[in-house]
């Protein structure tokens, strides 16, 4: 976040291309990943999920790609643009990104996802999300662990 010195010019392109998430196949052609599935939660944030939505979470295979990976796809830009990112991150885009890992898991199908695999093809290559899906965020909402609160429409 917030202009990482770290981070060439090579390594923005792919990020902002998504090909910095293709050494992920290696992880689900071993099995320890999906292609669709919540993304993998940094462990520091995992405790702020109550135990009743850290066990919906752990329930499911992490993937690459789920409703809130397309939601979120420019994560990083929208948080650089907070004074304290963390807090924004905390109270606003986990209960949001919590409201639709709970969705996938109760829509976990192999239709599904491939409506979800679409999306994230369209998504990388029209730039937009496909209204189809069902997926937006409003910003400010409540802070966890209350997923009813979030304002999402899952």
């Amino acid at each position: 976040m917030r202009a990482d010195t770290r981070i060439t010019r090579a390594g923005s392109f792919l990020r902002r291309s998504k090909l910095d998430e293709l050494p992920q196949l290696i992880n689900v052609l071993v099995g320890d990943m999906s292609i669709v599935g919540p993304r993998p939660e940094v462990p520091e944030f995992m405790k702020f999920y109550a135990p009743s939505q850290r066990a919906i979470i752990l329930s499911m295979r992490p993937g690459i790609t789920d409703y809130a990976a397309i939601l979120f796809r420019d994560e990083s830009s929208l948080l650089d643009q907070e004074h304290d990112p963390i807090d924004v991150y905390r109270r606003e885009i986990m209960p949001a990104k919590f409201a639709y890992y709970e969705r996938y898991s109760r829509e976990i199908g192999v239709l599904n996802d491939l409506r979800i695999i679409l999306a994230t093809i369209l998504l990388l290559v029209a730039g937009q999300v496909p209204h189809w899906l069902g997926v937006e965020y409003r910003q400010r909402t409540p802070s966890l662990p209350r997923t009813s609160e979030a304002k999402v429409n899952p």
